[in-house]
């Protein structure tokens, strides 16, 4: 395992530990995970909203649909530890949840792309295009991967590194780095695709 593997995990085994020990206390009430997801999506949506209306207060409307995103993207992770501590985890409600991560991207991404199309940014829209189709792919190959009995987690740029993308270009967008947001993420989930790529011919020939 690579040294940037090795970091992915650590930190991506330490957050699902706190994720899930601090879901104690509400695995014990009638929250539903789905009722989780249902709000994760949701405020994501809101989030994206409020990216269109930029054009009355730059910082004001960036920075607040940056943390209704983080948020929403929050409770989108939180759902799957009530689950697993709840023990009312569902297959339904795993299709669920990586249905609705594909809605709460393509919504944000597409608010981010009609915001550069406004502004005459042609470059910046391609580029939005081509992070929604790259970010779907990625989730895609793993899907494919893991239905072939393989690993399909490898790559460098997974949901939470691109929520970290998306929401650092939002809080940074009254001074331009929301277009350099869209080509960082267009750039990593293309080159995390050609990594889950190889990786799982990697695997078959090892078969």
């Amino acid at each position: 395992m690579s040294r940037a593997a090795a970091l992915k995990q650590s930190y991506t085994s330490g957050a699902r530990r706190l994720a899930s020990s601090s879901m104690s206390g509400l695995a014990r009430t009638r929250v539903s995970p789905n009722a989780l997801t249902a709000a994760g999506v949701g405020l994501c949506v809101a989030a994206s909203a409020l990216v269109l209306l930029e054009s009355r207060n730059e910082i004001v409307f960036f920075w607040l649909a940056a943390l209704v995103f983080v948020v929403g993207s929050v409770l989108d992770i939180l759902d799957g530890a009530l689950a697993r501590r709840s023990g009312r985890g569902t297959p339904f409600g795993a299709f669920l949840d990586s249905t609705t991560d594909r809605i709460s991207e393509g919504f944000m991404i597409g608010a981010v792309a009609l915001v550069l199309s406004r502004d005459g940014n042609e470059v910046g829209l391609a580029f939005a295009i081509a992070a929604i189709a790259g970010s779907f792919l990625v989730s895609y190959t793993r899907a494919r991967a893991e239905a072939l009995g393989l690993r399909g987690d490898v790559g460098i740029g997974s949901r939470a590194e691109r929520v970290v993308v998306i929401t650092a270009g939002l809080v940074l967008a009254p001074w331009g780095a929301l277009s350099w947001s869209i080509y960082l993420l267009a750039v990593t989930a293309w080159f995390t695709v050609g990594q889950r790529i190889l990786s799982v011919r990697s695997q078959l020939r090892a078969r």
